[in-house]
């Protein structure tokens, strides 16, 4: 199944969860705020977030400055 990550068509192979696209990149979820479809998803809605054939997920990582 093939998903646009970040813009970037990718397969996603066997993940099926929003969650399980997270692990499979090694992305801190700490850190990470994740918009699927146009939808931004809290971290708790990340296990029953299925992903579909062209879904368009947009991942950010928030970073702290000064």
């Amino acid at each position: 199944m093939n998903v646009f990550l970040n813009g970037e068509r990718v397969d996603s192979h066997d993940v099926c969860t929003i969650e399980e696209l997270i692990e499979r990149h090694q992305i801190a979820p700490e850190t990470t705020l994740v918009e699927h479809n146009g939808v931004a998803l809290l971290r708790r809605e990340w296990p029953n977030a299925k992903l579909e054939e062209g879904d368009r997920v947009e991942i950010l990582r928030v970073a702290a400055g000064g």
